[in-house]
């Protein structure tokens, strides 16, 4: 099965709602308008149930096959946008200050739209196929919010899927792995107390700016000299706040950064050494300091079996060489890993073309891989269903 004929004829239309989506970005679970854009679509493709408000304001459409009783699977789009004013200049870029649809959650809540509407024209399957639009993966764990508010037992979903852009690959292309795909995602708060005093008379202060510098060098030998060379860990510090004259040594400083790794041990390893670290060589200058570990988003973890599915749809839908099958983990995060704990699955990269990368101001999701991701969700729907 090549690219849907449907997809591409239909390929206008479904821009245009991206490009609507785009226009009004939403953030978090404050996703109304799009969550009722959504709805109104479903309902008015023939979704046999439409149910909103599911981890608060997401949304699953049911769509029976013609073939007869069969296990559900759930096919899962992100609809939330990011806080970053954009630089595009496009016609329909956004209208809210502040913020952007930056990491192509318009187009993948286009795509998913796209394919619901050719498998309720066909139902050519047996079982059920859950879309599921998601709130809030742009950190505030909307998957997770879903799964607890029980979307995997109330739909019967046996497996799940996800799909993502990936700007740098061409359009019709497709990358994925089984295992470890996307890191675990931690956040941290360093607050560091010294002795404030004069700038000229730094020997009378305890000097949280500097304890702060060398904490921050510090957690770089983490990396460099605690953890395997072939394991990966990115310790990132990106907030660093202190002070409010240009002749006053402050009596405290805040540090905020994030910790991405891409299995448990060395999640685990990571928090122990990082609070160590922080502790000692603060205490080893005459200061304090505090670490606040937030566990955020687990590790993205691809099941076999689910990867050579989502492999397999893929290569029917754009040929033999259009899938990378062993492509590198990637250090960014997904909450679709929250999925992926409880039920088994695959979330796989598709081809954005020569675009910016996500998150940033100049980023635009390409409208061309619209009819490639609406046939990958219908041809992985029908394979997973086969009649």
């Amino acid at each position: 099965m090549p690219l849907l004929n449907t997809a591409s004829e239909t390929q206008p239309e479904i821009a245009a709602w991206r490009r609507s989506l785009h226009s009004r970005p939403e953030l978090l679970f404050d996703v109304h308008e799009t969550a009722k854009f959504v709805a109104e679509k479903l309902t008015a493709f023939g979704c046999d149930e439409v149910v909103t408000g599911i981890g608060r304001t997401g949304i699953v459409g049911l769509i029976r096959g013609r073939h007869g009783e069969g296990p559900a699977i759930g096919l899962r789009a992100d609809m939330d946008a990011l806080p970053i004013t954009e630089a595009t200049g496009l016609p329909y870029a956004s209208q809210v200050p502040g913020r952007m649809h930056a990491c192509g959650h318009d187009g993948h809540t286009a795509m998913l739209l796209g394919a619901a509407r050719h498998l309720c024209e066909t139902r050519n399957f047996k079982g059920s196929v859950a879309v599921i639009f998601q709130p809030a993966e742009e950190g505030g764990g909307g998957g997770r919010e879903m799964v607890e508010d029980g979307m995997m037992e109330r739909f019967a979903i046996r497996q799940v899927f996800g799909l993502h852009n990936e700007p740098g690959v061409p359009v019709g292309r497709f990358s994925i792995r089984a295992g470890s795909f996307m890191a675990a995602y931690d956040e941290i708060t360093i607050t560091v107390t010294g002795r404030g005093g004069h700038a000229a008379m730094p020997h009378q202060t305890i000097d949280p700016i500097f304890i702060g510098a060398q904490i921050i060098s510090a957690l770089q030998g983490i990396v460099a000299r605690n953890t395997d060379p072939v394991d990966a860990l990115v310790v990132s510090i990106t907030k660093f706040h202190a002070g409010d004259a240009m002749n006053v040594i402050p009596p405290s400083a805040e540090l905020a950064g994030t910790v991405r790794t891409l299995s448990k041990d060395v999640r685990e390893a990571a928090e122990t050494r990082i609070r160590a670290t922080v502790e000692g060589v603060a205490k080893a200058l005459g200061g304090a300091a505090s670490l606040d570990y937030v566990r955020k988003y687990p590790v993205t973890v691809n099941h076999e079996a689910e990867t050579q599915i989502a492999i397999a749809a893929a290569r029917d839908v754009m040929g033999e060489g259009s899938i990378e099958t062993e492509a590198k983990p990637i250090m960014g995060a997904e909450d679709f890993a929250f999925m992926l704990e409880a039920r088994p699955g695959a979330m796989i990269f598709i081809g954005n073309g020569d675009t910016a990368w996500c998150h940033n101001p100049e980023y635009d999701f390409n409208d061309e891989a619209i009819p490639v991701g609406v046939s990958y969700w219908v041809r992985l729907a029908e394979m997973l269903l086969k009649p």
